[in-house]
C-alpha cells in the first residue's frame, strides 16, 4: 500500500462519525486517516498515555480496536457499501510501543465475497518500520 492521500468519501464518513461520536469509537480521536481507496486504508497516530496499559506500553485492546476499525474502513473503500459485522479478529502482538511512538496502520481487503470479507492489517513504527502487531479480520457482509 502506497502513501496515496486519496480518501474514499464513504470510508471518511464512517471514520469521522466513529471518532466524533460519544460511543466507544471516540477512542480514535487522535487517529488520522491518511488514505482509503480500492480496499486499502492507511492511518497514523502517536501513542499517548491514554493508549497504554499498566506496564506503560500500548494496550493490546487498543491495538485490537485499531485493527478492527482500520480494516473496516479498508472494506468500506472496497465498494461493498457496508462495514459488515465482525466474525473473527486475530491479532499477533510483536513489539511494544510507548508514548511518543508514531505508528502507521496499513489495512487491506484480501477478498470480499458474497457474504464474507477477509482483511489484514499491520501496525508498525513510522520510523524504521518495525512491526508492532499484525491482524486478520473476517467480517460478515451478506444480506
Amino acid at each position: 500500500m502506497g502513501a496515496s492521500r486519496v480518501v474514499n468519501e464513504l470510508a471518511k464518513l464512517f471514520f469521522e462519525n466513529t471518532k466524533n461520536s460519544t460511543t466507544f469509537g471516540r477512542c480514535l480521536k487522535n487517529v488520522k486517516l491518511i488514505s482509503a481507496e480500492s480496499g486499502n486504508c492507511r492511518a497514523e497516530f502517536t501513542v499517548d498515555e491514554e493508549h497504554t496499559n499498566l506496564g506503560g506500553s500500548l494496550h493490546g485492546g487498543f491495538t485490537s480496536t485499531l485493527i478492527d476499525c482500520i480494516t473496516t474502513y479498508a472494506l468500506v473503500s472496497h465498494g461493498t457499501g457496508t462495514p459488515g459485522v465482525s466474525v473473527n479478529l486475530h491479532v499477533t502482538f510483536m513489539k511494544a510501543a510507548f508514548p511518543g511512538d508514531n505508528l502507521i496502520i496499513d489495512a487491506k481487503t484480501v477478498r470480499a465475497g458474497k457474504t464474507l470479507a477477509y482483511l489484514e492489517a499491520e501496525l508498525k513504527m513510522k520510523e524504521g518500520g518495525a512491526i508492532v502487531a499484525r491482524g486478520q479480520h473476517t467480517k460478515f457482509i451478506g444480506q
